[in-house]
């Protein structure tokens, strides 16, 4: 469709249109990975939920397709022709103490959430950063600090108001419909666009947490504690390890912890870590659940990034000795974080249990063709030399450019999640990051 014709979307919302041309639009069309290009038709900011509505219809009608994005954390590039759908101002909050829920707009950040809930003695179920969008965290399952104790975030949705293909608003319950219900919790964002979701939140009065690090040159009697401390860590506590390269700087290793309970209780289960001298920092103490972002300190602004992750079943001495034999270098960093607990347990979402108890991810910045070309060799060297350990899926949210929407689902779901699509979006109005018939 043409420019001029697109513009007919301007007559059609409230919010921001930028099309071809506009001042802002290349800015507008960026995701959060400034390495992935999004060649998309138009970008449309929605002041609302009507707002929504009226995208989608009007892409129904002209035959286009829609692909929703807060700010594109999960971006895979897949978006040639289509219009862009920001739902960041879609940014409803409201949390209720006593029934221990909230319901959050697309637009809202896990931190957000966290802000308001902790002082109450409550917590959602956020990742690493406080500022990833809870509803497409979510959409993709969501691996939680805390899942470990509650399981995936996905598992503690009860409703989803969503926009369907056809431009309805509508809510979405397990009574009112089965079908979209399941494929929404952990699928991803293929069969209907959510708007907003309702969820439980969990009890957390208190909690301890922090970052220990290390010259690199530690690493292999740090990943040796870290070994043994989830071997037999308790559903309360998760720890997370990284070998680190700064540019122009030091190896570096680390371990992320989190313990839902008193620091007393917290640092004993972390004892082995304590034996390893020559820490350069230890920020373990109790902590705010709104500061839960302060731990792995992650980046607050895009930039261009190349990761790959995988999920390990197991972390025995083959493994260890392959992931210390090369320097983490051309990559940024190689990260593991354990799983197990409420993970592992029967779950009625797409994902299904997640029996491998580790997460393997390797990042790398990108700034130049050249560094992105070492980089893949290096991610794809590691994986070899783990090979035998790596399971062959790997959870919704964790795929990258390149990876299709198989890689993250058993095939009996996958078909289900197919069905989901062919009936709920029979025209393909409705575009994921990963979509199920890619």
């Amino acid at each position: 469709m043409t420019t001029s014709a697109l513009a007919e979307l301007r007559s059609q919302v409230r919010g921001r249109v930028l099309l071809t041309g506009d001042d802002d639009f290349d800015q507008a069309r960026q995701p959060w990975n400034l390495s992935v290009q999004q060649p998309v038709s138009a970008v449309v900011e929605a002041a609302d939920a009507d707002d929504v509505s009226a995208v989608v219809r009007y892409a129904a009608a002209a035959g286009l397709v829609v692909a929703p994005q807060p700010g594109g954390r999960g971006a895979s590039g897949d978006v040639e022709g289509v219009i862009l759908l920001r739902t960041g101002k879609l940014d409803e909050l409201h949390v209720d103490a006593a029934a221990r829920t909230a319901r959050v707009g697309a637009g809202v950040l896990g931190g957000q959430v966290q802000a308001v809930a902790g002082p109450l003695g409550l917590t959602g179920l956020p990742g690493s950063s406080p500022l990833v969008s809870v509803v497409g965290y979510t959409l993709g399952g969501g691996l939680s600090w805390f899942g470990r104790k509650y399981g995936w975030a996905a598992d503690s949705v009860t409703a989803f108001e969503v926009v369907t293909a056809d431009g309805t608003q509508t809510r979405v319950t397990a009574d009112s419909d089965a079908e979209l219900f399941w494929a929404l919790r952990g699928g991803g964002g293929d069969y209907a666009l959510v708007t907003a979701i309702e969820y439980d939140l969990h009890p957390a009065p208190a909690l301890f947490g922090g970052r220990v690090v290390w010259h690199g040159s530690q690493a292999p009697r740090v990943l040796e504690a870290f070994r043994k401390i989830t071997s037999t860590a308790p559903d309360e506590l998760t720890a997370w390890i990284n070998l680190l390269q700064i540019p122009n700087g030091p190896s570096l290793v680390t371990v992320d912890s989190t313990f839902l309970g008193e620091e007393a209780e917290g640092r004993a289960l972390l004892g082995a870590l304590d034996a390893i001298e020559g820490a350069n920092t230890d920020t373990r103490g109790m902590l705010p659940v709104a500061e839960l972002g302060e731990i792995t300190g992650e980046p607050t602004e895009p930039g261009p990034s190349a990761t790959r992750a995988e999920l390990l079943t197991d972390l025995d001495d083959k493994v260890a000795a392959a992931l210390l034999a090369e320097p983490v270098d051309p990559l940024f960093g190689v990260h593991i974080r354990h799983l197990g607990g409420a993970f592992a347990t029967p779950t009625e979402n797409p994902q299904g249990p997640l029996t491998e108890p580790y997460t393997l991810s390797m990042f790398g910045l990108p700034f130049t063709p050249e560094r992105g070309a070492e980089i893949a060799a290096r991610q794809e060297a590691l994986v070899q030399s783990v090979a035998p350990y790596i399971s062959g899926r790997k959870p919704y949210t964790y795929l990258s450019p390149g990876d299709t929407a198989a890689a993250a689902f058993k095939p009996d779901a996958l078909a289900r999640l197919q069905q989901v699509k062919r009936d709920r979006d029979p025209r393909g109005v409705f575009r994921s990051n990963f979509p199920v018939l890619g």
